[in-house]
């Protein structure tokens, strides 16, 4: 920390008051930069914080006002102290915009999205999310290097306001959906925080963490534990999958799918992206992709997740004859049958599942064969995977790898599973620590 200069004639207020002129009083704070005091209009004094830019051109800030007939509140109204370290981090603050400039033009938060779209051969499914933060034209135009907490916040609050036409039906955007959202955008400007990271100011990550922070009494945590499905209902779903696809002429697609989904916990995205070569018969498990979302820096390597030989039957008869790089998972495509009468349909291609929302319709007829409650979504079969995990004991390590996740996200809302199988563990530890007292023998008399 700079030391404090000392100077007899700024110090003190009753120094500064015996000032006559209208001059404004300088005291170098070393190198560039200088802190002047001047009279105001009501005989109050003001601090001026000063900085050398070179070719004989300064650059000037009033900081603050001076203690001259107010006590100091380090805030607005200053003594010669408080004024130096006011000045010395206004200072800094011109020094970094000068080497951010320097660096050339500035990254903006539309330049952000677009970068993060590019690299990672978006989805449609990621392009609209990014389009929700590029619809807001004000915040696209931001210089990352001026982003701040209050814009995220505004941002994040104003999607709850959307609405969407789904037939005759105007729908409100949920919670959910509104995280699912910010989920993506906060890995967009993290991507371009660490890739820009030379041109920005140390605290933006910072910035972004806080702005797009869940706000206080989201019931999005208590929304994912109502989508925890039983291992009685995983089974009807199952089951139901299984029906639906052979009453639709999936043609088994569609009930591998969800099987597929209901015995590794993965993404949609994730499976939809492994290949025959990714079913490794031999050790009984599947080599499942690493998703998209987070960093660049992130570990691309497969992750082995163990099936049964439920799942792995299935999926052998599936692939037998097939190539190593062909997609593992195929859904069917149909189209009016040619000279057939209207209706009657035929698949003329299978080829890899799409987007998400392609599986949006089946999923629903299946949830309603199973019995399950309306709007129950089949990313409950994640969650539902990862509790069961954790139920069993497994270690957070393992569950967070197996699921593709981090410990901390777990931490965070599966705390109560971990806690219940932590608790489990610690109580097969106990053991009896009294000796149970011995009966007394009864003499019988004759």
């Amino acid at each position: 920390m700079a030391r404090h200069i000392h100077n007899a004639g700024l110090d003190s207020r009753s120094a500064r008051l015996k000032f006559k002129d209208d001059n404004i009083h300088r005291q170098s704070l070393g190198g560039k930069l200088s802190i002047g005091w001047a009279r105001g209009k009501n005989g109050a004094g003001r601090w001026i914080a000063r900085r050398y830019l070179g070719d004989e051109k300064y650059t000037t800030e009033t900081i603050g006002e001076a203690d001259d007939l107010a006590d100091a509140n380090g805030d607005t109204v200053l003594n010669f102290d408080q004024a130096q370290i006011k000045a010395r981090k206004w200072s800094s603050d011109v020094e970094e915009k000068e080497r951010i400039a320097a660096l050339g033009p500035a990254v903006t938060v539309r330049i952000a999205a677009h970068e993060y779209l590019n690299e990672r051969s978006a989805s449609r499914d990621v392009r609209s999310k990014m389009n929700h933060l590029l619809a807001d034209k004000a915040l696209a135009e931001t210089k990352l290097a001026a982003l701040t907490v209050d814009a995220l916040k505004q941002w994040r609050a104003s999607l709850l306001d959307k609405k969407w036409r789904a037939g005759l039906i105007e729908r409100k955007m949920t919670e959910a959906s509104a995280r699912r959202i910010v989920n993506d955008v906060r890995a967009c400007l993290n991507a371009a925080a660490e890739r820009h990271g030379h041109k920005l100011p140390p605290a933006i990550r910072e910035v972004i963490r806080n702005g797009l922070a869940v706000p206080k009494g989201s019931d999005v945590d208590n929304a994912r534990e109502k989508q925890i499905l039983t291992d009685a209902d995983i089974k009807r779903v199952i089951d139901a999958a299984e029906k639906i696809d052979g009453e639709k002429g999936w043609g088994g697609d569609l009930y591998l799918m969800v099987l597929v989904l209901a015995a590794t916990g993965a993404r949609f995205s994730q499976v939809t992206r492994l290949r025959v070569a990714d079913l490794d018969v031999e050790h009984g498990r599947l080599m499942m992709p690493p998703s998209r979302k987070g960093s660049r820096k992130k570990e691309k390597s497969a992750v082995a997740v163990p099936i049964l030989d439920d799942v792995l039957d299935p999926l052998k008869r599936a692939v037998a004859g097939r190539r190593g790089h062909e997609p593992l998972l195929l859904r069917p495509h149909w189209r009016r049958a040619p000279g057939g009468k209207f209706g009657i349909l035929e698949i003329y291609a299978r080829e890899r599942w799409g987007e998400a929302h392609t599986l949006k319709e089946p999923w629903a007829a299946i949830v309603e064969r199973a019995g399950l409650k309306k709007g129950t979504v089949a990313y409950s079969l994640r969650h539902s995977s990862i509790t069961r995990s954790l139920r069993k004991g497994l270690p957070t390590q393992l569950v967070a790898k197996i699921h593709d996740t981090s410990v901390g996200m777990l931490e965070r809302y599966y705390s109560r599973f971990i806690s219940d199988a932590l608790d489990d563990l610690a109580r097969a530890a106990l053991i009896p620590l009294v000796t149970a007292p011995v009966a007394p023998l009864r003499v019988v008399e004759r």
